[in-house]
Formats: C-alpha cells, structure tokens, sequence
C-alpha cells in the first residue's frame, strides 16, 4: 500500500484483515511500525501460535524499515508463506523508494495506491463519502463542509458520518452544512487569521467581532492565529524544490493548504513574521489574563498582524 493519504491506507489495511478473517475467523492481527521491524520480529509476528496458523501481519510506515532489512524482506516476498497476508504500508516520498522498486518487480505482491487529495479533490471524496453511507451532500454543500473542517480527510470523514447519520434519507444541502459546521471555534478563528495574513483588515475585524458576539472565546482567537503563523513560518523555512506531498508533511498542513501559503508568503518576510508572533504571543497573555481588555487586545493584535505584510 502506497501513499500519502493515510486514510485511505488504512481502509485497505482493514480490508485486508477482514478479507484475512472471513477466510478464518481465529486469524490472529499484528501491526509494527517500519523502523521496529527486523527479520527476526516479523518472523515473531508471522509465526503461528497455539490457536491459528493464519496470520495479518501490517508494517506501517515501511520507508523507516533500516536498510539491514531489505534484503530479508524482498527474500521474503518472492516466497511467501501462504497463511500469512503481509501488507506493507508505505507513506509516499523518497525515502524507502529503493525497497519499493524491488518489491513491484515480484510477482507475488500486489500493490494498492493512494494518490494524494488536491484541489477539487476534497469535495469529491466528501460527495463519495456520503454515498457510502446512502446519503446525497450537494456540491455546493460538499465544497462548504471542506471550507469549514479542512482538508484532513479524517475530519471530513467522520463530519459526513455524522451528518449522514444525524440526518437519514434528508439531502445533505448547503443550509444544513452551515448550520452544522459554521459555529465551530477553531474554524471562526482560522477564518479571521487568513484574512488578517492576506491584509483582510475590515473583513479581518468584522469576523472578530462577529466570533466576539457570538461567543468564541479569546483564547480560541489566539491559538488559531498561532497555528497560521506558525504554519506560514515554517512553509517560509523549508527546503525549496520538494514535492507537494513531502512539503505538507515538512510544514505539518493537509496538502490542500499549501495554495493558501503560497498566496500568503509572497507578502510576508522575516520581519515580518517576527512582528506577527510577538504581536499573537501578547494577545494570547492579554486574553488569559495579563490585560484588561481582551477584545481590545484581539483587535490590536489583528491590526498588528495584517500591517506586519510587505507591501509588493
């Protein structure tokens, strides 16, 4: 199993299992991470015990397997034992590819491929998602569950999940996702900093004192500004030239995000960035406690933030 998108991984690691158990339903499960595997812990894991000779073994994570290993495991793979299904799990990139090649060129493994989520993509999987669930969520709909949960397909998962379960045989439309979603803290909070990183100042401060009004608190303000300073931070540090997928892992953000820190950088240098963090770090004590105004504090710190941004 091939791919960043995790999600997806682990659904065909599941399915393997349960493929494995309605085969035999005492098949015993193991799961080890790459860089905990040698050849001796997966012949522990693959070995039959006391009660079933039929095993799922899963190695997640297969690019951080050492090198010392993968001799042993290609051996392996050309001769598997025929009561043990091995899935290999790996999360994309580079590292590791070398193992991957070899392992594709073997006629006994079959390989599964998750391609990354972009663009589009999200609200895609979210409309898929529904249908697995027997529901209809519009397009329209699909593309403000995205806006308002992100792009983590877990989080988009479970929110289909509940609004298909919390709303049987009702169309999943535009209206029922906004009232469902759009009084989420964190999500007001990442609204009102985009807009302060883009140089949104009114709109910044409209949505502020909206999320005021309706009972979000500072402290969710503060945080959600520290998460997109931080991201923007770290997308300004990383090395240039690497993959979309590798990127997204090195800032820490679904890979639906990058557009947005791309857009933002190209106004934003050291300085910059410094002036943000200094002015975030004094609102987030304001809030908790050091200042008298919290709204003021909020307010100040959204003005700092946005004027903070190279003028091109």
């Amino acid at each position: 199993m091939t791919g960043p998108e995790e999600l997806l991984n682990d659904r065909v690691v599941r399915a393997a299992r349960n493929a494995v158990l309605k085969a035999d339903p005492e098949a015993e499960s193991h799961d080890t991470a790459g860089e905990q595997l040698t050849m001796a812990t997966l012949g522990e894991l693959a070995a039959p015990s006391l009660f079933s000779s039929t095993r799922c073994v899963a190695v997640h994570r297969l690019e951080d397997a050492p090198d010392e290993v993968h001799d042993g495991l290609v051996d392996y793979a050309s001769s598997p034992d025929p009561d043990v299904a091995l899935v290999l799990v790996h999360s994309g990139g580079q590292r590791g590819s070398g193992l991957l090649n070899r392992l594709r060129k073997l006629p006994t493994v079959h390989e599964h491929k998750s391609e990354a989520v972009k663009g589009r993509g999200f609200a895609q999987f979210a409309v898929d998602e529904a249908g697995t669930h027997r529901a209809v969520l519009e397009p329209e709909a699909a593309d403000a569950l995205v806006e308002a949960v992100g792009g983590d397909l877990r989080a988009l998962a479970a929110a289909v999940d509940q609004l298909a379960h919390d709303f049987p045989g009702r169309r999943l439309d535009l209206d029922l996702v906004r009232r469902y979603f759009s009084g989420r803290a964190d999500v007001k909070g990442f609204e009102i900093a985009d807009h302060a990183l883009y140089g949104r100042t009114s709109q910044a401060l409209e949505e502020l004192r909206w999320a005021l009004d309706t009972g979000v608190g500072g402290p969710y303000v503060t945080a959600s500004f520290a998460s997109a300073v931080r991201q923007l931070a770290r997308y300004k540090a990383a090395a240039r030239g690497l993959r979309d997928a590798d990127l997204a892992r090195e800032v820490g953000v679904p890979p639906w995000k990058l557009r947005t820190l791309r857009d933002q950088a190209k106004a934003w240098d050291e300085q910059g960035l410094a002036t943000a963090i200094r002015a975030v770090a004094s609102a987030d004590a304001d809030v908790k406690g050091a200042g008298g105004d919290p709204a003021y504090a909020l307010e100040r710190m959204v003005l700092t933030v946005s004027r903070a941004r190279v003028e091109r």
